[in-house]
């Protein structure tokens, strides 16, 4: 069976040796867990294009250079292949940004850039996990993602700890 992954663009971003903070073991494995989802994963994007308008932003696949350059650039040659891409449509909302993003007051202060991962996840049949590598900020929000049926998969556990405790001390 092929796992489904939705990837925060922090995956990327680190796997590209873009975050200064994080260790080699940190770098290698956001790096391979990539690799591995080009091989023989799938991604879930947003039909609007969002998420690859992040990923682009921030990272040069044409060049595809570097890990997350290639993931990048295999997500946009792959986006409408139905083998490799679930294609997620998003309705917006008022209030939460998204219609999928759960309406829970423990989520009021989720980054608003951050929600298209979650409603992607919410709105997808299967929920696939959600790949994470250094936003600790996510760590204060995953019991309550969890209960509404959404998981997030921390790549980075030790790493992501000392962030976290950094800004929280």
């Amino acid at each position: 069976m092929t796992v489904t992954s939705i990837v925060d663009t922090n995956v990327i971003l680190v796997a590209n040796g873009q975050h200064e903070s994080v260790s080699a073991d940190c770098v290698a494995h956001c790096a391979t867990r990539l690799e591995s989802i080009m091989s023989n994963g799938r991604i879930a994007l947003d039909a609007g294009f969002e998420v690859l308008s992040e990923y682009q932003n921030k990272t040069q696949p044409v060049q595809a250079k570097r890990p997350g350059d290639v993931f990048v650039k295999w997500a946009l040659q792959n986006r409408s292949n139905a083998s490799r891409c679930d294609q997620i449509s998003l309705d917006a909302h008022s209030q939460r940004k998204y219609q999928a993003f759960p309406d829970d007051s423990r989520l009021a202060a989720f980054d608003e850039s951050d929600r298209k991962f979650v409603a992607i996840a919410a709105a997808h049949q299967s929920r696939p996990r959600i790949l994470q590598a250094t936003d600790s900020k996510w760590l204060a929000w995953c019991g309550a993602l969890k209960e509404h049926g959404l998981t997030v998969e921390f790549l980075c556990d030790q790493d992501i700890k000392r962030f976290h405790k950094q800004k929280n001390p």
